[in-house]
């Protein structure tokens, strides 16, 4: 679902229990980095409930293993409006949400919805022009961006299990802001079912068919180093969010055979194993070559423009979406400490990967996730308290 234009009102949602069954939204938000000895909970298992306060916000590391389902919503703040309040009343929202207790969730069971919370370049640049997050998106190749689906002030991430949660609590977080928030535009997506890649990890297949999100800050000494901001105080506990939305060029990669597709990726389709050799979860050799002296991984291969190593910066939690429109289509989102991690990446991919060929990005923003919240220190406060 792609909308743009909206103005929040409190018919919103009054109106969206029929909405949500003429959308039939799947969506999908998992995690890539479930811990060594968890395992995903049977289809028949009740979701779990997950906190909506702590040190970080909930719906990037946890819950582990994660939802199926996502809906993001862009949006920008009315002019005059103090960022401070409302996202203070978006955190009490939301605990209310999660804790089932808001009359808006129309009876529907919370499970294990969790809301994440970020704010663009422009509101982090007036609470400090040196924070992280301050800095702008750059542009890059292959974009068809609407300037309304460039950049925003708010990003609001709705993850859950049950589907039919997603347009529910959206209404109920854009009533509570009124007309305090204009909506820039939304994007519902889904992950497919994970795959296990070893020592307790899962990840999902991408919508091209190969297992996304092998290489990642997955141990707490990765996430500490990679994912999590350290300082400033103000947003210590948060993290950098980069949300991609692309159209996929599918048929023209389907008419590949499978030894095309792998090249373009670097990596076994069915199995995940790098073309080098060795299991899914080893990282390739990017020196091995043939006999005749052809790289085993391709120069121009997906797994080796975008390796951490070649492009020297640090690793990125990344998840791939799949979305429905006009023409198939995938969001990507990725958290780092350091926006730079995402922007050498791409720009080291824009020189000469195969895998962009396929792709047209046609949104792209940033924004800061702010530090996880509790009762004594409201969503937001440490920044704009």
């Amino acid at each position: 679902m792609h909308r743009a234009d909206h103005r929040p009102s409190r018919r919103t949602f009054l109106d969206v229990s029929s909405a949500m069954v003429v959308a039939g939204l799947t969506a999908g938000c998992t995690s890539d980095s479930a811990r060594p000895g968890r395992h995903a909970p049977s289809a028949a298992a009740a979701p779990v409930p997950v906190p909506a306060t702590g040190r970080h916000q909930a719906g990037v590391t946890l819950p582990q293993p994660a939802q199926r389902n996502l809906l993001a919503v862009v949006a920008d703040l009315a002019a005059a409006t103090a960022p401070g309040p409302l996202l203070a009343e978006l955190g009490q929202t939301i605990r209310t949400l999660v804790a089932g207790t808001d009359p808006r969730l129309l009876g529907l069971p919370p499970g294990d919805l969790t809301v994440t919370v970020g704010v663009g370049p422009r509101l982090v640049r007036a609470a400090g022009a040196s924070l992280p997050g301050a800095t702008d998106l750059p542009r890059f190749s292959r974009e068809r961006i609407n300037p309304r689906e460039r950049g925003g002030d708010l990003l609001i991430q709705i993850c859950a299990g049950d589907a039919l949660l997603l347009p529910v609590v959206a209404a109920a977080l854009l009533d509570q802001a009124g007309d305090r928030i204009h909506e820039r535009w939304r994007q519902s997506a889904r992950r497919g079912t994970n795959v296990p890649i070893g020592n307790g990890l899962t990840a999902p297949r991408n919508p091209l068919g190969f297992i996304d999100g092998i290489v990642g800050p997955h141990t707490d000494a990765e996430q500490r180093r990679d994912l999590w901001l350290a300082g400033p105080a103000a947003v210590t506990g948060g993290t950098l969010a980069v949300l991609r939305r692309m159209e996929l060029d599918l048929p023209r990669f389907a008419a590949l055979s499978v030894a095309g597709q792998e090249a373009v990726f670097g990596r076994r389709r069915a199995s995940g194993v790098p073309l080098s050799g060795g299991t899914i979860s080893s990282g390739p050799e990017l020196g091995a070559k043939t006999p005749d002296g052809r790289y085993l991984v391709p120069a121009d291969a997906h797994v080796r423009r975008a390796n951490p190593t070649v492009v020297g910066a640090g690793l990125m939690l990344r998840r791939s979406y799949s979305t429905d429109g006009p023409a198939p289509g995938l969001l990507f989102i990725s958290f780092q400490n350091d926006l730079r991690t995402f922007t050498a990446t791409l720009t080291h991919m824009d020189a000469s990967d195969a895998l962009l060929r396929y792709t047209t990005t046609t949104a792209s923003a940033t924004f800061l996730i702010l530090p996880g919240f509790d009762r004594q220190h409201p969503l937001g406060s440490r920044l704009f308290g």
